[in-house]
């Protein structure tokens, strides 16, 4: 496939390579700094070739040693080349996502790509009932280190704090997003939003902060041009209340004591019914609201409220149906509707019933 190099513009500043560039929020990003004045060139890193133009797009598996002579050019490599979806396996997610991040960094080490940017999630703090609102973006991280996507993030993380320890000169810069929303995005926290019924825990009053792929690509430019740096949260300003949920969504909450939730939902995806553990279950109840404190201090401002980004997340899940993370036919959807809370919440008998059968075979 071909590699054409695009001619570099004519500018002082960075040559920028984005991994996981032809889709997804490496596309919106390399579709960004293509326009931008401030970038001497972007090199798009994928395993295809993307359809936007002006940049040099280089064919490659990030998790390829061969990385190395992709990047003999560049100055500062973002990497977004992450699986975030509920169905994948997640042994198969873990070994892409942290296998890939573990390859860029070493990658660009030993060519001297001195600037690293990654992508993990405000999910890393932790959901928890007691969680303040917002959380300081300096908090400890206190997410469970579980199968569950947050435990991917947790290890990049990890990657990330040691790469400059292992690596003298280099800096890696980690973005935590809210939860994400836009095109393409499809997680557990979006599929929440796919259920006839929004589920709460007895006790406890959610508090949602969305963040738009746009605001997150723009965050990602200012860390591209080291306008910010460290560890940083990403999102819309405040957050919405259940009860305003509910009055954008036009969808009514069901509520169930914490342990019958949790413990439902991990049965559950034990026997391979529900795609995500039980404690991902704890992003759509809990509280994991970041406080965006040095977005707010380089002036950056979202373009997007928690309440538009809300409309967008809605917009992009309309005709989909899913339960705890599963997704649904629309006949299923209908019986867990008709059923009520206790049955939408164990995904519908019919569904329990079909999964043990195939165990059984």
């Amino acid at each position: 496939m071909s590699t054409r190099e695009v001619r570099p513009r004519r500018s002082t500043g960075p040559v920028v390579a984005v991994t996981g560039a032809a889709d997804g929020i490496g596309r919106a990003l390399v579709a960004r700094l293509a326009d931008s004045g401030d970038i001497r060139k972007v090199v798009g890193l994928d395993d295809h070739r993307g359809d936007v133009s002006g940049i040099t797009w280089r064919v490659v598996d990030v998790r390829d040693p061969q990385l190395t002579s992709r990047i003999s050019d560049v100055d500062v490599i973002v990497h977004l080349d992450m699986d975030l979806s509920p169905d994948t396996d997640h042994r198969e997610r873990r070994a892409y996502n942290v296998r890939g991040a573990q390859t860029v960094i070493t990658a660009a080490a030993a060519v001297r790509v001195r600037k690293v940017i990654v992508m993990t999630s405000a999910m890393v703090y932790g959901a928890q009932a007691d969680n303040p609102v917002p959380i300081p973006e300096d908090s400890p991280l206190a997410a469970e280190p579980d199968d569950g996507i947050v435990g991917d993030f947790l290890e990049i993380e990890e990657l990330a704090k040691m790469a400059p320890v292992a690596h003298p000169g280099m800096t890696v810069t980690v973005l935590r997003p809210a939860a994400l929303v836009g095109p393409g995005i499809d997680t557990v926290v979006t599929r929440h939003f796919e259920a006839p019924r929004l589920l709460t825990v007895k006790g406890c009053e959610p508090r949602w902060q969305f963040c738009h792929v746009d605001d997150l690509v723009s965050a990602l430019e200012l860390a591209i041009t080291g306008e910010i740096s460290g560890r940083i949260a990403v999102g819309s300003e405040g957050w919405l209340d259940q009860d305003e949920v509910e009055q954008i969504t036009g969808r009514r909450r069901f509520e169930l004591p914490a342990a019958i939730t949790f413990g439902t939902a991990q049965r559950l995806h034990r026997i391979g019914v529900t795609p995500a553990p039980a404690t991902d279950l704890h992003y759509v109840v809990y509280p994991w609201v970041a406080d965006c404190a040095t977005l707010r201090q380089a002036g950056w401002k979202p373009a997007h409220d928690n309440a538009e980004a809300l409309a967008a997340l809605l917009e992009e899940v309309s005709g989909r149906h899913a339960v705890v993370g599963r997704r649904l036919a629309r006949k299923e959807a209908t019986m867990a509707t008709a059923a009520g809370a206790t049955v939408a919440v164990i995904g519908t008998a019919a569904i329990v019933r079909r999964a043990r059968r195939k165990r059984r075979s």
